[in-house]
């Protein structure tokens, strides 16, 4: 019972300290803005005659779906700063398992995301793109998976960095590129090798390829615009996610007890 409390309590930690980072709503919504409004239209207007889907809905999704993991994932590396400067200080010196620490962490941050993927798509219409309810519908386990994946990956991540400075220069080099090649801009059905290869170990690949499977459900888009069935995906990201899960939270654990 101690133990499910500190899970609950780590995780409404989390959605209470993003109501109260007003920085941290507003960064989280201007990428999207800029993105779906700015590249996303910009790219509809010059591409629209050569492919047979909206570039801006296509945009809309991949943006949803990179935004799920990419803070998913910050909130766990995050765990470097709060136990340097803040109250999980004393978390981590609790009568508490350092798995508890992890789940409570994953599912806040998991939380958090889904608040703030709200947002977008609030302002995914607002800038033109086109969503109905049951497409929302469609789209909500897929989020969840993507959630809990972006989390288990910032959690190897983060098991694997030492300092807050260390997490600032690394995380950014690992997640910008697989912007590009996840597809989140653009389709990546069509790219040399090397880029090919790269763009399929590429985590978020799956994510985005998910989201865009069941936004496009049903519709003749589906086969261009996504790269396998949606089962393909969640397989791929239950495999990752639980490699990602297992040595992380050995590595975490394993650090945190001789620290």
């Amino acid at each position: 019972m101690n133990e499910l409390n500190a899970i609950i309590t780590i995780a409404a930690r989390d959605v209470i300290k993003l109501l109260r980072d007003r920085t941290r709503i507003v960064g989280t919504f201007l990428f999207p803005l800029v993105f779906i409004g700015f590249l996303g239209t910009s790219l509809d207007s010059s591409l629209s005659g050569q492919v047979d889907f909206n570039f801006l809905d296509f945009v809309f999704i991949g943006v949803l779906a990179q935004t799920l993991f990419q803070s998913t994932a910050a909130g766990l590396i995050s765990l470097i700063e709060d136990r340097q400067n803040d109250f999980s200080q004393e978390i981590f010196i609790a009568p508490i398992s350092r798995l508890g620490i992890v789940i409570g962490k994953i599912i806040g941050e998991s939380i958090v995301s889904l608040i703030l993927a709200i947002g977008i798509l609030i302002i995914g219409p607002i800038l033109g793109a086109s969503i109905n309810l049951t497409q929302i519908i469609y789209l909500l386990p897929a989020a969840i998976a993507t959630v809990l994946f972006g989390g288990a990956f910032g959690l190897i991540v983060m098991a694997n960095l030492a300092s807050q400075r260390s997490a600032n220069q690394i995380f950014p080099f690992l997640l910008f590129p697989q912007f590009f090649l996840a597809g989140v801009f653009t389709p990546i059905k069509e790219l040399p090798l090397p880029i090919f290869i790269l763009s399929r170990i590429s985590p978020l690949t799956y994510p985005v390829d998910l989201m865009r499977n069941l936004y496009y459900w049903g519709t003749p888009i589906r086969e261009s615009g996504t790269l396998y069935h949606p089962l393909t995906d969640l397989v791929i990201m239950a495999i990752f996610g639980g490699i990602f899960l297992t040595i992380g939270t050995y590595i975490f654990v394993r650090n945190e007890t001789i620290r």
